[in-house]
């Protein structure tokens, strides 16, 4: 449980820095520091993310760098898309899921160096 700790302060910083975390840095380090299942590690991540996204937006509106009308136009459909993945990852092998987000993972980087 002492790498709970690390986990949320790296994720914490890399979600303010480049609006990642959760996903990206999360779901990996709880399974291959804190042994969970992919799944349960999917979902432990999603909860941390409502504390994180919320620390973090309330931050950036102080400083009036929040676009409302934007963050609800993606932050709704979002929601849809949430509960679409949920069913979806639930149905899915864990084989399946662990490759399928190593190929988005590479390919983000491919896209972000070649791009």
């Amino acid at each position: 449980m002492s790498r709970l700790v690390p986990i949320g302060l790296i994720a914490g910083v890399f979600s303010a820095l480049f609006g990642v975390g959760g996903g990206i840095l999360v779901v990996p380090l709880l399974i291959v520091l804190v042994s969970l299942p992919v799944r349960e590690a999917t979902a432990t991540s999603l909860g941390a993310i409502g504390l994180t996204a919320l620390a973090g937006a309330v931050l950036y509106a102080v400083r009036g760098e929040v676009d409302v009308a934007y963050a609800a136009l993606v932050g709704l459909p979002a929601v849809a898309g949430v509960l679409a993945g949920t069913t979806l990852q639930q149905r899915l092998p864990v084989r399946s899921l662990a490759g399928a987000f190593a190929l988005l993972i590479g390919g983000i980087g491919a896209w972000f160096l070649l791009g």
